[in-house]
């Protein structure tokens, strides 16, 4: 626990057996982590058998794939229903750090934030990192056109290590959120929507055979939702168009 509030760290796995155990050894490391909640997409590895052996964790396996957003969705909600109160999401592929989680736990225990991300742009990690030019020129291409729309000012739109107040993970209407890979994007312009303040943190990063990483087409599908995404915020905030993604905040 971090000042008497329950922290667990969620793990959307897909074909992760590689790196599942080494990742969860350096979360449960950082000693405030209360529990683990894994969520395998149907891996065709040995991710939840691996998952099964470790201590102190909730493991659902999906029967089918549902994709990384349809993954999160229900790490989410077994993870509320389990009485989190500081959500921490990292990937079990091992290419974000788990040394962060007190850092990150800390900003939301606090009362300092209800979000927090890891960002791979501050400091200069994602290229020493190993992250390809190309992710790297779309990242801050993207970053760039969402900051404009949306008003804000973070540093990297596409880190997939964040963490969570409860309070806020109740309040987001993630059910209308894509199954696919813009889960993540559209999380984030919602809590813009909702005019909460995002926090970022520097975060090294790892890129190697093991790492997860999205092919090609589906990047290119994926900046297209991204840009997407934008675009509805921008014209639900000048009440052009409704969207579901973004409703009506109670003044």
């Amino acid at each position: 626990m971090y000042k008497g509030k329950k922290v667990i760290v969620v793990m959307p796995a897909y074909n992760a057996a590689r790196t599942l155990q080494i990742t969860y050894n350096e979360v449960m490391a950082q000693e405030i982590v209360d529990l683990v909640v894994i969520v395998d997409d149907a891996s065709r590895d040995e991710t939840v058998r691996i998952a099964r052996t470790l201590p102190n964790t909730i493991v659902h396996a999906h029967s089918r794939n549902l994709g990384y957003g349809g993954n999160q969705k229900s790490c989410y909600d077994i993870t509320l229903k389990s009485g989190a109160d500081i959500i921490i999401m990292v990937h079990p592929d091992y290419q974000y750090t788990p040394k962060l989680i007190p850092a990150m736990a800390s900003m939301i225990g606090n009362g300092l934030y209800h979000c927090v991300l890891g960002s791979r742009i501050l400091g200069g990690h994602a290229i020493k990192g190993g992250m390809p030019v190309w992710k790297y020129v779309a990242n801050r291409f993207l970053t760039f056109v969402e900051n404009i729309l949306t008003g804000a000012k973070l540093s990297e739109y596409h880190t997939g290590y964040r963490a969570f107040s409860r309070e806020l993970l109740e309040k987001l209407p993630i059910r209308y959120n894509s199954d696919d890979f813009v889960f993540d994007n559209q999380m984030l312009a919602q809590i813009i929507w909702m005019r909460y303040t995002i926090a970022e943190i520097s975060c090294p990063t790892r890129y190697f055979g093991e790492a997860s990483s999205i092919n090609l087409a589906k990047s290119i599908k994926y900046g297209i939702g991204c840009l997407w995404t934008a675009i509805l915020f921008r014209l639900a905030r000048m009440d052009i168009i409704t969207s579901n993604l973004f409703p009506e905040i109670d003044a």
